[in-house]
């Protein structure tokens, strides 16, 4: 009876350990909680926008579940998103990061050692005081592409924008430190500086605003004006149509030590753009859907910037 039961037992045995060896580890992928509608994560709400369907899909191609990190990212002067994401990929929050601005700035090996995370779902008082040992980021290829555009306020409603020259003559505001306060200062040797009102970052509502006629025109990502319009659909801002010449893509960031997942996801983003599932995508959150420009890593910008 045992050399009977034993083959058996041998059978049952191997077909547990193959089902365990093909449940695969979740797809981890962190997002900004407060970035509509590329990512948003509301209490008592389903999780909506761009990047959530895309790593989905993603997660899928790969053949994995997906589990998002959600983190928030501070808008003020003192934040670095490229040492918060790289705090998260090292601290093995996640696998990667997505809607990350893939400039050559943005990518360089950090000049030093350790930073802290920003805020993250589940963070304990341990984790929002630690230092976390970085790594080495690396892209994927983009899949989208993030312009600076021009909106304009009730008053300026109509007025045809086909370059940065146009804006002179009326009252602009820029958010401090911002990459649309260092275009429009440097504009043709400061011709715009007189116009220009400068909000600090996270304190003051520049959209806003504008929409109430306190300032004619701002130079914004072309993402904030999305969730702007997809927050307030009777706003009074509206878009110019005009998009600046220099802009960055964003995709997908990991961590060096992992080259395969950066492999496995390049050949799942191929696969979903050449379906037109990418795009499908951003049409379906309300994003103003580009898809990504050469390069496909933006060089030095602000070098880009001065000399125009």
């Amino acid at each position: 009876m045992r050399r009977r039961l034993a083959p058996l037992f041998a059978m049952l045995l191997s077909g547990m350990t193959a089902a365990h060896a093909a449940d695969p580890q979740p797809l981890r992928v962190c997002l900004d909680e407060d970035r509509p509608p590329l990512s948003a994560h509301r209490r008592g709400q389903p999780d909506f926008g761009f990047d959530v369907t895309l790593a989905q899909a993603v997660a899928d191609r790969l053949g994995r579940p997906l589990k998002i990190q959600w983190f928030e990212t501070k808008l003020d002067e003192d934040a670095s998103p490229q040492l918060e994401a790289n705090a998260l990929l090292s601290d093995g929050r996640c696998s990667l990061v997505g809607g990350y601005a893939l400039t050559k700035d943005s990518l360089v090996v950090p000049g030093m050692k350790t930073a802290r995370m920003p805020d993250f779902e589940g963070a304990s008082r341990e984790d929002r005081r630690r230092r976390v040992d970085l790594g080495v980021l690396v892209p994927t290829q983009p899949y989208v592409y993030s312009p600076m555009t021009v909106v304009l306020g009730p008053k300026a409603r109509g007025r045809k924008i086909g370059d940065i020259g146009d804006l002179a003559g009326m009252r602009l505001a820029i958010e401090s430190g911002s990459l649309g306060d260092a275009i429009l200062m440097t504009f043709d040797k400061g011709r715009l500086i007189d116009s220009i009102t400068h909000l600090v970052p996270g304190r003051e509502d520049l959209l806003g605003a504008v929409a109430r006629g306190d300032y004619d025109a701002t130079l914004i990502d072309l993402g904030r004006f999305d969730a702007h319009r997809t927050a307030h659909p009777d706003t009074a801002i509206t878009a110019s149509g005009y998009y600046y010449p220099i802009g960055a893509n964003r995709g997908y960031v990991g961590l060096a030590s992992d080259p395969a997942l950066i492999e496995a996801v390049n050949k799942a983003l191929t696969e979903l753009g050449a379906e037109g599932k990418i795009a499908e995508f951003g049409r379906q959150a309300g994003l103003t859907y580009l898809p990504p420009r050469e390069p496909a890593i933006l060089g030095d910008v602000w070098t880009k910037i001065i000399q125009r």
